[in-house]
């Protein structure tokens, strides 16, 4: 079974960019329009830019919306993935500002996760609310094919950043507290924290999509003694979404359909998951 979506009015990409905070402008685009999508979860994030980048189609849709007016706990997550899907897309990249848990992992460093904690609450993780039940296996929950396109591209433009690593996931808007902090660190063994993976990655997962996440890392959390302020995390930000934007320009036109199985399952995760 799979999500029946159909792309409308001819709107159509191979790749979509989820845009997080600060990377509201996808001036990266050539030839751009804006496309609204309807769901039946509701009204996306905003409208959808579709365009190119050096000759690959491309969506992009900010996720908290234009001048960041969604926080994390309200995105209607369902209805981005579902947008994302009706458009024809295959791969996914998502950009998220996040705080290091790791000494190693340094602010202005970017981290491409392989794995994740979910420690958020209340949000809407499922497409299949009944009557048909899923199951699907997350347990390499990221695609590799895209986290090697994205490492590579960093790498070959002298960025520091780290292959692999696990993104906690919370609720938010709230930052941690210095004892939570500490559980992430310390026990969970975490390297990054933010508020906004979850439930994108699960979505994309259902939809068949092929989904990475470039993660830029703006402050150390508060086990490190120095309380995060927004005003941090701004300064950090606008410092590294340039270098973002650099790493998608180059990244996209290396992401080819041919893609080694081996490398990617993504596209197959309800195969065996219908109840």
């Amino acid at each position: 079974m799979a999500l029946h979506l159909i792309i409308p009015g001819g709107a159509s990409a191979d790749v979509a960019i989820i845009g997080g905070s600060g990377l509201y402008d996808p001036n990266i685009i050539e030839n751009q329009r804006e496309v609204k999508i309807n769901t039946p979860y509701g009204e996306p994030s905003g409208y959808i830019t579709i365009g190119d980048i050096k000759g690959i189609k491309v969506a992009f849709i900010p996720r908290h919306g234009k001048g960041h007016r969604l926080p994390p706990h309200v995105i209607n997550y369902r209805a981005n993935v579902w947008a994302i899907k009706s458009i024809g897309a295959k791969y996914v990249i998502s950009v998220s500002a996040v705080g290091s848990l790791n000494e190693e992992i340094r602010p202005g460093d970017f981290v491409i996760p392989n794995q994740f904690i979910d420690m958020t609450k209340r949000r809407n993780y499922t497409f299949f609310d009944g009557p048909v039940t899923v199951h699907i296996s997350m347990a390499d929950p990221f695609c590799e094919y895209l986290n090697d396109r994205l490492y590579d591209a960093s790498s070959s433009l002298g960025f520091r950043s780290h292959k692999g690593g696990t993104y906690l996931c919370i609720e938010g808007p709230r930052f941690s507290t210095r004892a939570e902090s500490r559980v992430w660190k310390e026990v969970f063994k975490a390297d990054i924290i933010g508020m906004t993976l979850v439930p994108e990655i699960n979505l994309a997962c259902e939809a068949g999509l092929c989904y990475s996440t470039l993660a830029m890392v703006t402050d150390y959390d508060v086990w490190a003694e120095k309380p995060v302020t927004a005003a941090e995390v701004e300064k950090t930000m606008t410092q590294n979404i340039e270098r973002a934007k650099k790493i998608l320009y180059n990244t996209i036109p290396k992401v080819s359909e041919k893609i080694d199985e081996n490398l990617c399952s993504c596209c197959k995760a309800l195969e065996n998951a219908i109840q």
